[in-house]
């Protein structure tokens, strides 16, 4: 059974913990005592119906506020497939959350209110599905019921946001009208939206097409395993995770930023002899020969290997207080190598409503911007549009250890 990684986002009260919270409870992923503590707690707070929001707001200050503050992971399944749902936050200043969330999915559902249309985090969330490769966008229209299960009002929305589509170069968006707070359209059908003729939110969910990770191969090292024991005394193994593709003992592999080849001799995946081993597996690979190979080194395919270099061109997602200025320096970490890095100047600067590039020498908090970046080390990377693992980075303040950036490379 394959498993599909979605995220939830959209403008604050649209619904997503809502949503989230029926999909939960109608694929008979909640436990008894659970529905029965959430009973209570809706209960008490006279609304007349059960909040089911209550499955996914699970921070104090979100459930005095009403709101999502941080990204909520959640797991199910149903016969067909297994889901993990990271729910976004919905206010601007949240943004960089969104971010951490949707680096990994498949697809992105993303919630309009049918009351109030497209909003700017919907503009803002659907930029961020494009600029992250999302392959799958789902616009769910929510709280038709307030409008009267209108399929004017429905279709309004979706002429809209086809501009914005084409805008944005999202090439799979699927529309459907939903109301999270009675259930339909999620896992069942709408006898109140008759006019609909597609398929509710969970069976589409379920359909959306496996994304393999195929691809040329990459395997960051991560830790050089020396025994040096009598029993393994000539022992030298690689060890990290398949970021993409597959490698096979006999391959020939490209070794990076070095540039010199070898074979592989054998795969290891917990002790067990493997032929062949394909992402996202975590082995030890031998070579054929010694060669002097580290940490954050990269184990490639000969075929296609990756792009190296100090110095490239990124999307880059500004996460922090304070502002992003030229010559900035940062801790930038690729894969398993760490290098320091600086900015050399911010390119532009994305304006989220007219999707302009604008110019500009800072960046501030949640801000989107086109920057170029030198290193003090050689990296080994692909542009992201072509491997979203290997194509992507974060940057760390060195005085206080934290991560105020991330950033999708464009090219060297």
């Amino acid at each position: 059974m394959d498993l599909l990684r979605f995220i939830t986002a959209g403008s604050v009260d649209d619904g997503k913990s809502t949503l989230i919270g029926r999909l939960l409870f109608d694929s008979g992923a909640v436990a008894r005592d659970l529905v029965e503590s959430i009973e209570r707690t809706s209960e008490k707070s006279g609304s007349g119906q059960v909040n089911l929001a209550l499955l996914t707001d699970g921070l104090k200050a979100e459930r005095e506020q009403g709101i999502t503050i941080d990204v909520a992971y959640k797991y199910f399944s149903t016969e067909k497939r297994k889901f993990i749902i990271a729910d976004a936050p919905g206010h601007v200043q949240y943004t960089r959350n969104m971010v951490t969330g949707a680096s990994s999915v498949d697809a992105a559902v993303i919630l309009v209110d049918a009351r109030q249309g497209i909003q700017e985090q919907t503009r803002r969330h659907s930029f961020l599905a494009s600029l992250l490769g999302i392959p799958h966008v789902i616009l769910a229209i929510n709280k038709m019921d307030l409008v009267n299960y209108s399929q004017a009002r429905f279709n309004e929305i979706v002429a809209e946001y086809e501009g914005i589509k084409k805008r944005m170069h999202l090439e799979d968006v699927i529309y459907i009208p939903v109301s999270a707070l009675s259930g339909e359209n999620v896992a069942r059908p709408s006898e109140n939206m008759p006019w609909y003729e597609g398929s509710p939110l969970l069976q589409v969910l379920e359909a959306l097409p496996y994304r393999k990770d195929l691809g040329a191969a990459r395997l960051p090292v991560q830790w050089v395993i020396r025994p040096h024991s009598d029993e393994h005394h000539d022992y030298r193994g690689y060890a990290g995770q398949l970021q993409s593709g597959a490698l096979e003992v006999g391959q020939e592999v490209t070794l990076l930023p070095s540039g010199e080849k070898s074979r592989i001799a054998s795969i290891e995946l917990g002790g067990e002899k493997l032929a062949r081993a394909s992402a996202p597996m975590s082995i030890t690979v031998q070579l054929e020969d010694d060669k002097d190979i580290s940490r954050g080194d990269m184990i490639v395919s000969s075929e296609d290997p990756a792009l190296t270099g100090r110095e490239f061109v990124a999307h880059l997602c500004w996460m922090d207080q304070s502002k992003l200025q030229s010559r900035n320096r940062f801790i930038l970490q690729q894969t398993t190598r760490r290098s320091v890095a600086v900015v050399q100047s911010i390119e532009a600067v994305y304006d989220i409503h007219s999707l302009e590039k604008n110019a500009g020498d800072s960046m501030g908090l949640n801000d989107i911007g086109l920057v170029r970046i030198k290193t003090a080390e050689r990296l080994s990377f692909d542009p992201y549009s072509v491997n979203r693992r290997t194509g992507s980075f974060i940057l760390i303040d060195e005085a206080s250890n934290s991560t105020v950036a991330a950033g999708m490379i464009s090219a060297g």
